[in-house]
This record gives structure tokens, C-alpha cells and sequence, in this order.
């Protein structure tokens, strides 16, 4: 099978294949990573240089007259004092050879096949020495396998360039990264960009013609590779992988028209994957477009009517639109922001109106404040009222409606990972889940600090950075955490009426839209007051209708988990037919 036909005939695996990420990264879609599609590049490489991508002619000079040649050149090159004197190599062992290649390939060390391996280094004076404009100064962020990516770069000038004359960086040079979560990125230098010098963590290799550089470039991309790029510098420092460790890897060089008819395969190839990867990335924007309108026709609905009409419209294309877990996740969102609008459930003409129920809460607070004076807050004005609410509903400060109290400052010698009383950390808070920790404060500090004790059932907000990409961090506060302490930076909202639709309410796309509007474009780290929380704007319904709203969701929700989970196994199952199709063509 030709690797044309290899694309062609598993394009629903190479396009189908995707997972969740947590952030937008290059050349993808910003919320999945077209797995498929990037295990498909690999293949393509790993396939070009185990000489399975293009024929072999066996009329081509072998590639170990190739390397007799390189070798006479650089012989010539350190005879003539161009390049430095390096020691021979030893030869590559059978034991070292990792696959057969074909006749006419020859294995040989990358050290070889260079007139330089070397990092760069770092200016004198650091990143004082940059200025405003000079001479390119790359790092390892600039360095991308899809070429250089200078929005970032900084700039030495001249004379500090002329100092670092050996790390200077030529057109058509090798540029790989050798540190970091970057360590085996590679690209090589384009030939408009005439001078440039580059940090100590990169490196330079630069080849010894007639070898096509761009071949090399692939090879190092390869899977082949780039195992040998992590395997070989761990346990190392922070130096990452260095001349010595590089000059040794095990290179399968063709014969020289071979590697031209590889690379012109291989950007052949590369090409029909950028269109795939482009047309997939289309078609999941295009996908997530129209969820978003055929959700948003829902909580924009004016009367049940309208409502019914749009969602039988929505749930006759329901199989088609679902079907990643971005869109379950704003089904998700959509249910919630139903929930609070008073349209998820049917209302009773039976059920108390919700002044009935805030007579009680009033009643609740005046036994809690032993008969004292509560603390009052603003009455909410037409103008703050975000949405219509039905008829029994009202809307309040969430002040008025539960107890609200943000943590102590506790010293920081108080604390211990051993026993004692639990305490909630900022740290624990999760988006709908509080993260258990072996955070413990004196025993004695209970009676000290009762003020600040949270009990099962409290929702529990963070106050700094309170919301993340997946949504609000606010979760409730489990039974392993009754009695605990709050540090600071933490609020606890213990309400007077049902604690799930509020909880509920608080996940919601609302509350997060509120909060990050709050702060949004500040360019400072939100950080929410006290009175950013017990001034939000609560709908409150009946308490009867408080519990249908929390049985429904609870229910639907578990409908949207079943779906992802089906989906995920899905997902996992195109995968791994991905991972076995590429096993296949390896094997």
C-alpha cells in the first residue's frame, strides 16, 4: 500500500481521531488536538527514513560512497583550519542498529555527517544586553519544526554579536532545541534571514554538503529520532542534550537522489495533511457554530411556546450535534442557564411563592443572629434584573439568602501535613470539586476560630483567580471536611434555602459571565471582595419548584455524562485503530 492509499483509505480514522486539550497550542484546533491527523505526520516520517516512503534504485550510487565523500570534505575542511578538529567516531555496532534499511542506506554517526554540533550562549549582561533592534537573538521559543517563529525575538546589538562569533547562525543551518518541554523541536534556518545568533538552549548543526539538509531535518522530526533526542538526555541537567550525546546518534543516510525524492515525498505528503488538518479544524469550528445558535435559540426563547418549538428543532438533529464534548459541555451550560431562568421545569399554581419562603429565611436569620439586627443589602432595582423570571419567583442578594464568611489569615508555622483539624486552602478549590489535601491546623484552634468553621454542605468560592477555563471554582464542601477551617482567600456561602439549586445556579454560564466581566480586560488578577459575593443577584424560586429544578437538572446531567462517556469510548476506539493501523504499516 502506497502511502497515498495509507491516507486515502483510513482518512474517517485520521480525521476522526481527536482528543481534549487544555489550551490552544499551534497548528490546531484551539480545544482538541487532531490526534489522528498528527499520528498520521509521524507515520510519514518514520516511514521516510526506514526507506519505506519512496522506491530504491539500485543504479543510484550507495549512500556509504555518499559518506566517503562527506568525510574527504571535512577532512579537507579541518585540514584548511574552516572547522575544528574533531576525534573519529567509533563505529556503530550491530547491537546499536535499531531497524533494517535498505541496500544502498548506510548507518553513520550525526557527527559524521556536520562541520558543527554546538549551543549558542548567552550575551554578556543577559537579558540587559537586548535591545530594541539589531541582530536576531534566537531561543528556544522561536525555534518551531514548521519553521522560525519571531514575534517574540530578541535583539543583540553588533558588537555583542561579533563576540559570540561561534555561535553566529547561518542561513540554511539546523536549529534544535536541546532543554526544556521543548527539547527536540527543530527547523531549519530560511535563507532571507542572512545573521542571527541564538541562546545556549539551542543548538546548532550545521551540514556538510552534499547531504540535503532537509532530510536531515525530517529525520530529526522522526519518531526514530526524537526517542533517541528524550531517551538519551534523561537524568541529564539542565544543559539537556549536549555535543557529545548528539554526535553519537545512529543516522540511516540513502543515497543522495533518494533523499531528494524522500523530502519532495515527504512535503507532498505534509501538504495533504495540512489540508486535512485544516478541513477538520473547519468543520469542528463550523460544528461548534452551530451548537452554539441552536442552544442559544433556546435560553432566548420568550415563552414556553417558543421554547418547545426550539428545541424540537434542536433535538431532531440531536445525534448530529452532540457529538464532541465541547457541545455536551454547552448542552451542559444550556440546561443550567434554563434551570435559573424558571424554563426547565413546569410551574405549579400550587406551589408557595418565594415571599412565602423568604419570610422563613428572615425568620432563620433572626434566631441566628440570637434576635440582633441583620445585615441588610441593596434591593435589587429593575435595571439589575438580567432576565424575566416567572410568576411566584423573585429576585435577591445572595446576602439575604444564605451566610456568608470568608476565611482567616492563619501563620503559616501553624500549619501541619499530619493531624489536627482539617482546613480549606484556596488550593483545594476546584470547578465542582474540592481537592482534598493533608492540610491540618491545631486541634485547639476550634473553639479559637469558630467564626471561620465550614461545615458539610457549605459551598466553598475561591476569591482569588475564581474562575479558570473550565468555569467558577466553587464546589461544596464534603462530609470529610465537616468542621473544617477556611483559610484565607476562601468564602463560605451557607445558604438558608436549597442548597442545590443555588449550587447549581453558581455553575452557571451567568454567574461565570458576571465575574469574569468583573475583571475582564483589567489585565490585573481577579480578585473578588466580599461584596462581590454577597451582592450577587440571586432568581429564587418557590422551594418546591427549588427542588423539581435540582431533581431535573441532576437527571439531565446524567444523561449528558452517560453521552460523553459513550463518545469517549468512541474517541479511544478511533484512536487506537489509528495506533494499529500505524503499527501495521511499520510492522
Amino acid at each position: 500500500m502506497s502511502a497515498r492509499e495509507l491516507i486515502t483509505e483510513h482518512l474517517d480514522l485520521w480525521t476522526g481521531a481527536v482528543t481534549k486539550k487544555s489550551s490552544s497550542g499551534r497548528g490546531s484546533n484551539g480545544k482538541v488536538k487532531l490526534t489522528g491527523v498528527k499520528r498520521l505526520r509521524e507515520l510519514i516520517l518514520e516511514l521516510a527514513v526506514r526507506g519505506r516512503l519512496v522506491h530504491q534504485d539500485q543504479n543510484e550510487e550507495p549512500a556509504a560512497l555518499l559518506a566517503e565523500k562527506i568525510a574527504t570534505e571535512k577532512a579537507a575542511l579541518m585540514q584548511a583550519g574552516a572547522i575544528k578538529k574533531s576525534p573519529k567516531l567509533p563505529e556503530i555496532s550491530p547491537d546499536e542498529i535499531p531497524f533494517d534499511i535498505p541496500n544502498g542506506w548506510h548507518w553513520i554517526r550525526l557527527g559524521e555527517l556536520v562541520k558543527k554540533i554546538g549551543s549558542g550562549a548567552t550575551p554578556r549582561g543577559g537579558k540587559n544586553a537586548y535591545v530594541q533592534s539589531g541582530i536576531p537573538f534566537l531561543r528556544s521559543q522561536n525555534i518551531w519544526n514548521d519553521g522560525l517563529n519571531l514575534q517574540d525575538v530578541a535583539y543583540i546589538p553588533p558588537e555583542t554579536h561579533e563576540r559570540m562569533a561561534n555561535t553566529h547562525v547561518f542561513p540554511n543551518d539546523i536549529l534544535l532545541n536541546i532543554t526544556g518541554a521543548s527539547l527536540g523541536r527543530c527547523t531549519v534556518v530560511p535563507t532571507e534571514l542572512e545573521m542571527a545568533n541564538v541562546s545556549q538552549h539551542v543548538t546548532i548543526i550545521r551540514t556538510i554538503d552534499p547531504l540535503n539538509r532537509s532530510y536531515l531535518h525530517y529525520l530529526i522530526l522522526s519518531p526514530y529520532v526524537q526517542s533517541l533526542v528524550w531517551g538519551r538526555q534523561v537524568g541529564m541537567a539542565r544543559e539537556g542534550l549536549s555535543k557529545k550525546v548528539l554526535e553519537q546518534f545512529e543516522i540511516p543516510l540513502p543515497p543522495l537522489e533518494e533523499q531528494h525524492r524522500i523530502v519532495q515525498k515527504v512535503d507532498e505528503l505534509m501538504a495533504l495533511c495540512d489540508r486535512l488538518e485544516q478541513q477538520t479544524s473547519d468543520q469542528l469550528e463550523a460544528h461548534e457554530t452551530l451548537v452554539d445558535t441552536l442552544l442559544g435559540t433556546l435560553t432566548q426563547s420568550e415563552n414556553a411556546t417558543e421554547l418547545a418549538d426550539n428545541w424540537a428543532r434542536l433535538a431532531a438533529h440531536f445525534d448530529t450535534l452532540f457529538t464532541t464534548e465541547q457541545s455536551i459541555d454547552k448542552l451542559k451550560q444550556t440546561i443550567l442557564q434554563l434551570a435559573v431562568m424558571g424554563r426547565l421545569v413546569e410551574p405549579d399554581a400550587g406551589d408557595e411563592p418565594a415571599t412565602v419562603l423568604l419570610d422563613q429565611i428572615s425568620k432563620q436569620k433572626a434566631k441566628v443572629t440570637c434576635g440582633g439586627r441583620a445585615r441588610t443589602f441593596p434591593k435589587v432595582t429593575d435595571e439589575e434584573k438580567p432576565f424575566p423570571l416567572p410568576s411566584g419567583w423573585l429576585f435577591k442578594r445572595l446576602g439575604d439568602l444564605a451566610h456568608v464568611f470568608a476565611g482567616n489569615s492563619f501563620k503559616s508555622q501553624d500549619f501541619n501535613n499530619l493531624s489536627g483539624i482539617r482546613v480549606i486552602k484556596i488550593t483545594n478549590v476546584g470547578v465542582g470539586e474540592l481537592v482534598e489535601t493533608q492540610d491540618f491546623l491545631p486541634p485547639e484552634f476550634a473553639n479559637e476560630y469558630s467564626k471561620y468553621v465550614v461545615l458539610a454542605g457549605d459551598l466553598i468560592l475561591a476569591l482569588t483567580r475564581p474562575y479558570i477555563s473550565t468555569g467558577l471554582k466553587v464546589a461544596v464542601c464534603p462530609d470529610t471536611y465537616n468542621q473544617s477551617l477556611l483559610n484565607q482567600r476562601v468564602a463560605a456561602i451557607r445558604p438558608y434555602l436549597d442548597q442545590s439549586f443555588l449550587y447549581k445556579y453558581m455553575q452557571s454560564e451567568y454567574v461565570l459571565g458576571l465575574y469574569k466581566a468583573r475583571f475582564g480586560g483589567s489585565g490585573l488578577q481577579p480578585n473578588l471582595k466580599m461584596n462581590d459575593v454577597t451582592n450577587l443577584i440571586i432568581p429564587v424560586p418557590p422551594l418546591a419548584e427549588q427542588h423539581r429544578i435540582a431533581q431535573k437538572v441532576d437527571e439531565l446531567m446524567a444523561l449528558c455524562d452517560q453521552l460523553k462517556e459513550r463518545l469517549n469510548q468512541a474517541s479511544e476506539t478511533r484512536n487506537q485503530l489509528a495506533e494499529a493501523v500505524v503499527e501495521g504499516a511499520l510492522n
